[in-house]
């Protein structure tokens, strides 16, 4: 929100600086983002052309003697080669001297040389000095301006332009005359009355309205007056010169009245011709497949959840929002009706974030207008159109306003210490909130307030507390240190939070970078990795490829890793650990740790290796990465891996041969790990040596509560532990996991670990069979273990494995 220091004095009596009104601003919870105190103009001075003389090497060019008063040169004239037609003696203009920016060709003066003539200096048109679009001739001033003073402050430049940072619940400060009546109750000043607009209407608007709705609240009220006999044309410079400066374009009086009245008093307005209106107005929903040409030159395609200004034309208007341009106001316009609404909140915000239209208007609908100054509105904006325009107003039409309710709030003043512990008095509290407009009913200590027609964001007695709190000042507030606690506190994060930074954590130490990934992908990506339900779609997606939530994080990777492979890193590895969502239901959304390799970039280190590749061009990735990646998730967030199964096979999106399934028992799925499937690379036009996982760590099961949260100490067996090796012959069909898994149930208590080291096929194995070799670790715990101990536990191995898979010891 923009404003100009003399426009907010319009509405507020104040002899403060323009520090302390910036200070007080932020102070009061309107923060001010930025100042432009207008110094660019600064340097500018009014000159005066005592002479001009032709070029002597340029038919074009005169040579002009300048005197730019006594503070400038030592008094003595400056010479200046001028190309400006109406460059002549007498004239009074606006000079810049060497050294001046100028902002409307983004120049910095020097002294220079035209044409073998030296110019100390530039005597400025309005467009070099970025104020109109005017370039040709040179500013010329009233000969009675005061030669060497500013012309900043001679023409009104140096007005300084605040901009202040609104929060959405502040309605009320879309407006300058509500900043004025904020910083006028906290003391800065007081607060201006509006003057009552008076003028003397003739008949009767002859336009009709109709208001054409299943529910009242998209068009709460209507009004509508014609004013004819109007002239159109530029709006005065004083108006043009505001607009301008919170970066606003002027078109014509009776348009800029109605972007006055936006910023001056938060009422968005509308002006149709009314020559281009046929018959009555119908306020109603927009039919399916209306367009609508608007004034920013666009088409829009319109539906039943748009509510437009239709006449027999068609649609004239977006309701709140834009207005058409076959109805606009122009030099043309002689008859013009002045529109004054009131609309629905939500569907203004729906529709504009529908169709894609953001306006001023839109900003305060959206936000919620104060209802009751919606014919006040229509009148001071009639008012402005008969200063500017002239003309004869009819009178106004009213349709559908059923006045304002105000909210009632029971509040005891103690609540105020009670939320903020300022002790503020009852009658200093009664005080801020009846400056601020509000109307305090009733004595003691708890009272009744009515909130004002353009405070739709106040409900409750916290609501008042607030107020009261930043007009009082929240620099009151004492800082106080935190009660100290005689325990230790207990823990804060939830175990899913704690597996969350510990997944981010481990997939960090293998090397790999955290990415940020959408969590909004491709309706074609959603069906591919198993989403793509009509719920888990966006009612306004953002982009036609952001479409449906995300039913897994590895679209995302994938498409981010070939991203950076097109731009030359094809050795990526990058993890994110965040939501994929399954339903539309909070039991639906998944905390999930994912990653994706790429290339060569393998935990060993990615690139040309001489350990990774005898010819030097690096081992790609493959499943066992991904593997190695996906277990070490399911390791860092403490699952006892003794009870952890890894089997074949995984979703589609997966290469059938190449994956796998990482469980917790029988039913409980913790993730899946592989290579992906070529036709899942080609739908995502992702190419390479890929791998990738995902881990939920919501699947995973709450650790047991121990007796104490003392860690037990380190039990280390004095006994040496012994390793043996067994090779067994099995079917190629059977599963090296299934070989461990039997080795290491034949006895829980010596047997440590089981690890395959060895698989081989040939031959002399016979059709269909391998042999798979496995390194058994032994731990004796009571006593040292006897040949017979170790025949008899060998025994139980072999036994466990051949009932398991059917394999036999090899010879």
């Amino acid at each position: 929100m923009k404003f100009t220091l003399s426009w907010l004095k319009d509405h507020l009596e104040t002899d403060a600086t323009l520090e302390e009104i910036c200070e007080r601003l932020t102070a009061i919870g309107l923060e001010v983002e930025d100042v432009d105190d207008k110094s660019a103009y600064k340097p500018f001075v009014i000159a005066k052309v005592l002479s001009a003389e032709k070029h002597p090497e340029a038919d074009r060019l005169k040579v002009l003697m300048v005197d730019a008063g006594p503070e400038v040169n030592g008094g003595k004239p400056l010479q200046i080669v001028c190309g400006a037609p109406n460059a002549r003696a007498g004239l009074v203009g606006a000079l810049a001297r060497p050294g001046t920016y100028v902002p409307g060709i983004d120049v910095t003066l020097a002294v220079g040389k035209i044409r073998g003539v030296e110019s100390h200096g530039m005597m400025c048109s309005e467009k070099e000095l970025d104020i109109s679009e005017d370039h040709n001739g040179i500013i010329d001033l009233p000969a009675d301006a005061p030669v060497g003073q500013s012309f900043a402050s001679y023409a009104g430049l140096d007005d300084p332009v605040i901009e202040i940072n609104l929060t959405p619940n502040r309605p009320d400060c879309t407006s300058i005359y509500g900043i004025a009546r904020d910083l006028a109750a906290s003391g800065l000043g007081t607060l201006k009355p509006k003057a009552k607009p008076s003028f003397t209407t003739q008949g009767e608007t002859s336009i009709g309205i109709t208001l054409d709705l299943d529910d009242e609240r998209l068009c709460p009220a209507f009004g509508l007056r014609l004013v004819r006999g109007v002239k159109n044309g530029p709006s005065p410079v004083w108006m043009q010169q505001r607009l301008k400066a919170i970066g606003l374009r002027p078109i014509n009086a009776l348009v800029d009245v109605t972007n006055y009245m936006t910023f001056d008093q938060g009422r968005p307005m509308h002006v149709f011709d009314a020559a281009k209106v046929k018959g009555d107005l119908t306020v109603r929903r927009a039919k399916d497949g209306e367009t609508l040409l608007a004034l920013d030159q666009r088409e829009y395609k319109l539906g039943p959840n748009n509510v437009v200004i239709a006449d027999e034309n068609g649609v004239e208007s977006i309701g709140g929002i834009m207005g058409g341009e076959h109805s606009g106001c122009d030099e043309n316009t002689t008859d013009v009706l002045i529109e004054s609404a009131l609309w629905d909140p939500i569907n203004i915000a729906k529709s504009g974030r529908a169709l894609g239209i953001i306006t001023d208007a839109r900003y305060r609908f959206e936000r919620g207008v104060d209802p009751q100054y919606m014919q006040p509105g229509l009148d001071r904006t009639t008012e402005l159109v008969l200063e500017l325009c002239g003309g004869t107003p009819a009178e106004a039409k009213i349709v559908g306003y059923k006045g304002f309710e105000p909210k009632v709030v029971d509040f005891p003043f103690s609540e105020v210490k009670r939320l903020t512990g300022l002790e503020v008095s009852t009658q200093e509290s009664r005080t801020i909130l009846t400056r601020l407009g509000f109307t305090v009913e009733g004595e003691g200590e708890r009272v009744s307030v009515k909130v004002p027609s353009w405070r739709p964001d106040v409900d409750g007695k916290a609501d008042l507390v607030e107020e009261v709190m930043r007009i009082y000042g929240v620099d009151q507030i004492k800082p106080e240190p935190i009660e100290k606690l005689s325990a230790v506190n207990g823990r804060i994060l939830t175990t899913l939070q704690v597996r969350t930074r510990t997944a981010k954590r481990s997939l960090a130490a293998r090397g790999m970078l955290e990415a940020v990934t959408w969590s909004f992908i491709s309706e074609e990506q959603a069906k591919l990795f198993g989403g793509g339900s009509a719920a888990l779609k966006l009612a306004n997606p953002i982009a036609a490829d952001m479409s449906d939530m995300r039913p897994s994080l590895l679209p995302g990777l994938l498409t981010a890793a070939q991203r950076n492979a097109d731009k030359g890193y094809g050795d990526v590895a990058i993890f994110e650990v965040s939501g994929t969502y399954e339903t539309d239901t909070p039991e639906g959304q998944r905390r999930v740790a994912g990653g994706v390799r790429r290339g060569t970039a393998s935990i060993h280190g990615a690139g040309r290796l001489w350990s990774n590749n005898a010819k030097g061009g690096g081992k790609p990735v493959d499943v066992f990465d991904a593997k190695a990646d996906a277990l070490a998730v399911v390791e860092a967030c403490g699952l006892p891996m003794s009870n952890v199964q890894v089997e074949q096979g995984a979703p589609s999106w997966y290469h059938p041969g190449r994956s796998g399934t990482i469980k917790m028992g029988p039913k409980v799925v913790l993730g899946y790990f592989g290579e992906f499937h070529p036709k899942t690379l080609a739908a995502l036009d992702v190419s390479g040596a890929l791998c990738g996982f995902e881990v939920y760590l919501d699947a995973m099961p709450d650790p047991k509560k121990k007796a104490t949260r003392t860690k037990p100490g380190l039990d280390l067996s004095a006994l040496q532990a012994v390793k043996r090796d067994f090779a067994f012959v099995v079917g190629s069909d059977v599963e090296a996991g299934a070989i461990v898994k039997a080795a290491l149930t034949a006895d829980r208590k010596l047997i440590t670990g089981v690890n395959v080291f060895d698989v081989f096929e040939g031959a002399s194995l016979g059709e269909g069979k391998k042999s798979v070799a496995i390194e058994v670790v032994i731990q004796p715990v009571e006593r040292t273990l006897t040949d017979e101990d170790f025949e008899a536990l060998t025994g139980k191995i072999v036994a466990n494995v051949q009932k398991a898979t059917g394999g036999t010891l090899r010879g």
